[in-house]
């Protein structure tokens, strides 16, 4: 998985994290690189909520559909325009259904709404309202870099990877929001994973949204904006 943004600003928060957005770029700037990735973990078997998201039709994050019309993922993965979905498919380049974007809503935190401009139907991802605690396993899915190359952007993951994280508390995002911060398990989240999902117990606790790519990784918090999710969306 890639993440295109970096934003130095998170040392405040004592992580020195990097914001996950493919061509994309830190949360307020855009410097057109990929960063984080699923490093390790494994490839994923069943994601049928999983969505990638191109920009101007080049691989960036990634996201989950939670309604028929309706796309989350992180904000800092939007600014690029042009829109676009890979749905329900565990290849990037095949399979699922493609849609584009026709409207996007941003919070003010790292969470983004996108409408979609046809009714996709299919498995939504399902969202928490109560997030897990400290030392709980949960899992991490993205499409980023796999490794630290010379260009992220052509070492991604043709196919959805997951590893399992280790929740250790609660943190900030790239926009100031809430978020879980989690520690390395068996993988860790970069590059093109912003935007993608952390999942406990099937359901959908987080949108990824900063990494420092070798042990700790930041989750925008689902659980916390539940209300703005339902009125944008109605999920």
């Amino acid at each position: 998985m890639r993440i295109t943004r970096l934003i130095p600003a998170l040392a405040a928060a004592l992580l020195s994290m990097v914001a996950f957005v493919p061509s994309a770029s830190a949360a307020p700037a855009a410097d057109g690189g990929v960063t984080p990735y699923i490093i390790g973990g494994g490839y994923a078997s069943n994601a049928p909520w999983a969505a990638r998201l191109f920009s101007n039709g080049r691989q960036t994050c990634s996201a989950t559909i939670i309604a028929p019309t309706w796309i989350l993922t992180a904000r800092h993965c939007v600014s690029g325009g042009g829109l676009s979905f890979r749905i329900g498919s565990l290849d990037q380049t095949s399979g699922g259904t493609m849609a584009n974007g026709v409207q996007t809503v941003n919070h003010s935190s790292d969470l983004s709404l996108v409408k979609l401009d046809r009714s996709v139907s299919g498995t939504y991802a399902r969202l928490a309202t109560t997030s897990p605690g400290a030392g709980t396993s949960v899992q991490v899915y993205g499409w980023g870099a796999t490794s630290r190359c010379g260009s992220e952007i052509n070492c991604q993951s043709q196919l959805l990877k997951v590893a399992n994280v280790t929740v250790s508390g609660s943190c900030t995002d790239a926009y100031g929001g809430s978020a879980i911060c989690a520690r390395r398990g068996n993988g860790i989240t970069a590059g093109g994973d912003s935007g993608g999902p952390m999942m406990s117990g099937g359901l959908q606790i987080g949108v990824a949204s900063t990494s420092d790519r070798q042990t700790t990784t930041a989750y925008t918090n689902v659980t916390r904006y539940r209300s703005w999710i339902q009125s944008v969306a109605g999920v």
